[in-house]
Parts: C-alpha cells; structure tokens; sequence
C-alpha cells in the first residue's frame, strides 16, 4: 500500500478529534432514555461512511434501533468484504469509578501506552474499532487503492442481545452478500505481540426472581419462621458449582468440545505472566476451573457467573426486614457444540428443581448466542495473517477469546461466510468497565494493517 504511513501522519489530529466527536455521544442501547443520542449516532456514522468514500449508505430502520448499511462497490467480478460492527455502547455505570466523565473523552499516556490513550465508554467496545474501517477505507478510496469491493453493516443492538439482527439478515441476504466478513470487535496479546482471535465462547443471559411471602416482612417477627428469597437465592447460587469449580447443571458438559494435549500445548505458547496478571487485578490468586490454566478457563472452557444480585432493602442505615422476593442475573460463557438455548432449558429446569419448599421460582431468558471457531487455513486467515505480519513485523499467534459475539454463527449460517476477527485492543482496556480506553498507537495501527487485508484478500482470490 503506497503512502499508507504519511497519509495516517497527515491525518493523525483528524482521525483522532472525529472519533472523540463519536465517543461524546453516549449512545446506550440499554436505556431507552438515550435513544435520540442513539439516532443522532446512527446519523453520524452515515455521514462518516459517505465522506470515506461509500457510493450509498442507508440508515435501515428495525423494530429497535437502525442499522447502517453502506457499499462501495467498483467491480462485481472482485471478491466483496462485508464489515461489521456497532455504535452502541454499554452503560457508563457506576459514573463514581470513573476518573473522568465517561461521554467527555480524555487523552492520558500511561506506561502501556506512550502514545497516549482516548478514554472513554465505547472508546475500544467498539466505536473506536469501527471507526478504524472507516478511515481505512478513506485511505484506500482517496488514493485509489481499494482493490475490492466493501459493505458495511453497522448495528445499534449489539449490547442489548442484537434482537433485530437477525431478522434484517434473514431478509437482506442478497444486499449482505460477501466473500469474507471482517470484524473488529475482540482484542490482541500486546501491541508488541499480534494476535488473531479464532474463536469465541457462546452466551446464555437469563435472570432469575425467588419468591417467598406474599409482602416484605419484619425479621423479628417472622426470621426463622418463613424462608428468607435472599438466603434461598445465594444459596441456590452456590450450589451451581462444586469443589473444582464444575458447573453442577446435569448434562452441562455433554457436548463441551474437548481439546487435544496437542491444541492446549499450542494455546501455551501465547505468552502469560500469572504474576502480572494478578498485579493488574490487585488479587492474590487466580480462581477457576481445577485441571486447567487461567487462560484455557476463560477461552476453552464453558463458565457460569452472577452479574448482578438484589433485593431487600440497601439504602442507609438498617431495615429489618426479610424481602418478598429476590433477584439476580446470570451469564453462562459456552464453547463451541453447546447450544446456547439448550443449556437455557438444563439451566431453568435444574434452578427451580432445586428451589426449596416455601419458595417460587421465575427464570426469564434474555439473550444469547453460538459459540464460533474460525479456521486458520482459510484465504481470509492467511491474508489477516499476512497483513498483521506487514505492519507489525511479526507473524501473530492464533488465539480463542472467552468473549462473546453471537451473531458471527448466525452470519455464516445465513450469509455461507467466514468471520475474521482482527482485534487491536488490548484486555487492559477495561471494555465495559470504568474507564474504558483505546490506544492512540492501536487506533492508528489498525487503520495501517486493514488495508492489507483487503489487498491480500483479493490476491490470494485471484
């Protein structure tokens, strides 16, 4: 790719302040209070697509929010790169963490990033990511580079469970047809050591009610007499796992993909220091699974966590009180042959099987998806592969991410395409945590790498 670096140089200030512009909007899919914020982003994202060079660009609307879809087509004989990504972001709660507002972006440098980093909510998950397409794509239409073709199809749902996407690809198959899909959406190892993200873990969210009398009683008066939902609930919780940390769901496991000795032995070359690890989580021990390392705990194997538990009263001071009802939401990160709406049914049989006497249950699904393996001899890996080798002078190691993004099974099952994920966060970023950020050096370094994709790709296509 001629003139790539001096374009970016040229350029740097203004890819910058346009991707602040973007993260100032707090455009949080979760509460319906920002939904204008939502619109207002969805046409700003249009207008970016247009002015990098899209020939046509279309904000489509769902029963939720829009999506945008834009194509650049210069030759329908030339393989197609169908982009994805999303504009919304998860809630910025809770604000108290955060060491600056999280819709009033900051550059601060750290010791991880020299360069400087963006910080705020969506700077890495995923405006900032997405936002390197779109100037990748600037670069390769203003000096008449691009040697593909290029849609794009960006959502507004993605942290809420993508509802409508599904539905808009089922009914867009032809507009959406492609030879490779590529997102950025993940993350790598370090900026000094490339990675390339080869499969993700499946979800199922749901969130569970225990109810026990018919109003909040007096805890002196009835304690000891009537079952307390708290008390059940908690303990219902920790019977879900035993001593090694095995989900205790019956046929939970039945269809967990098992690696070889060979594949885990693989997955140990990618470099790990536990002591470091444990130092950026100011935590004195790492917790899992017992028979297998931290990093096969959260990318091989399936896991099931409480994100969020209430009831009663916890305002200041003391209210003695035992709660009607109480409440907690669970995830269940799943591997690859587990579907996600199976384990949902195992999960809501086996919780209200084992809810005690005195006590009613509710489970209430919310959202989930398929677990995703990408081949690595696949065109589109060897020509991510090379593209990462281009600009970072070194090979990137292949590398499962224990996150989630449900829709790539779903892409393949209705589009007949491969995903590729090229991730350059980094897991410090503290997506959906206080303080989010993005490097300066990671937003610029991918714009600098896609464009290689795209050349590599159709040339291993010819």
């Amino acid at each position: 790719m001629q003139h790539i670096s001096s374009y970016i140089s040229k350029n740097k200030e203004r890819f910058i302040n346009e991707l602040i512009q973007l993260l100032k909007i707090p455009s949080i899919s979760a509460d319906s209070s920002y939904a204008k914020e939502m619109l207002t982003t969805a046409d700003l994202i249009k207008k970016s697509l247009l002015e990098a060079g899209c020939d046509k660009v279309e904000i489509c609307e769902t029963k939720g929010y829009p999506i945008i879809y834009g194509e650049k087509i210069i030759d329908s004989s030339l393989p197609t790169v169908l982009v994805y990504g999303h504009y919304d972001v998860q809630p910025a709660d809770p604000i108290e963490l955060w060491d600056s507002p999280p819709f009033e972006p900051i550059i601060k440098t750290t010791k991880l990033h020299p360069d400087g980093a963006i910080y705020a909510r969506g700077a890495c998950d995923d405006k900032g990511q997405l936002y390197m397409h779109v100037k990748a794509l600037e670069f390769m239409t203003k000096t008449n580079q691009l040697p593909c073709n290029v849609k794009f199809m960006i959502e507004g749902e993605e942290e809420v469970g993508s509802n409508n996407l599904a539905s808009f690809v089922e009914n867009n198959t032809e507009k959406l047809a492609n030879d490779i899909i590529l997102i950025s959406d993940t993350g790598m190892i370090a900026n000094d050591i490339p990675s390339i993200t080869t499969g993700l873990r499946g979800l199922s969210y749901v969130e569970v009610e225990v109810t026990g009398p018919n109003r909040d009683l007096h805890s002196g008066l009835y304690g000891g007499a009537v079952a307390n939902p708290i008390n059940i609930l908690t303990k219902m919780i920790a019977s879900l796992h035993d001593k090694d940390n095995r989900i205790t769901i019956p046929d939970f496991y039945n269809k967990v993909e098992k690696l070889s000795q060979e594949e885990r032995a693989e997955m140990a070359k990618a470099p790990f220091n536990k002591e470091a690890y444990k130092k950026a989580l100011d935590i004195d021990a790492v917790y899992g699974e017992k028979g297998y390392t931290t990093n096969e705990r959260n990318a091989i194997r399936p896991t099931l966590d409480v994100n969020g538990i209430w009831g009663g009263y916890i305002g200041e001071g003391a209210k003695t009180v035992i709660p009607s009802k109480a409440y907690a939401k669970i995830s269940m990160r799943l591997v690859p042959n587990q579907d996600w709406e199976e384990i949902t049914s195992l999960f809501t049989k086996h919780f209200k099987s084992i809810a005690p006497k005195g006590v009613t249950v509710e489970v209430t699904p919310h959202h989930g998806g398929q677990g995703y393996v990408t081949p690595i001899n696949t065109i589109g890996y060897k020509a991510a592969s090379k593209a990462y080798e281009t600009t970072f002078g070194k090979i990137p190691i292949p590398q499962r991410s224990g996150g989630s993004i449900p829709i790539v099974a779903l892409f393949e099952e209705e589009l007949k395409s491969k995903t590729i994920l090229m991730g350059f966060g980094l897991d410090s970023d503290a997506i959906h945590s206080p303080n989010e950020h993005f490097g300066i050096w990671n937003y610029l370094k991918g714009i600098e790498t896609i464009p290689y994709f795209y050349k590599y790709f159709t040339e291993m296509n010819n």
